[in-house]
């Protein structure tokens, strides 16, 4: 996620901590706090996939998924 992006989140955070939030400021900060856990989403998955448990004799095992992802 773009950092300008970011920054509009914050910002919308900061203003709705001030006053109320117009509708349409509403909708924007929605929009984009749903792509930032997107975004976070898959960059935790990614983690995850590429992660090794190492048991005390030395060996290797690939971190399993316990359960399939909910649909977005």
């Amino acid at each position: 996620m773009e950092q300008s992006k970011i920054d509009r989140i914050n910002e919308l955070a900061r203003l709705a901590r001030e006053r109320e939030l117009s509708e349409e400021e509403k909708q924007e900060r929605d929009a984009l706090r749903k792509e930032y856990i997107a975004v976070w989403r898959e960059s935790t998955i990614a983690v995850l996939e590429n992660t090794y448990i190492q048991t005390p004799d030395g060996k290797k095992h690939k971190l399993q998924r316990k359960d399939p992802l909910p649909k977005q």
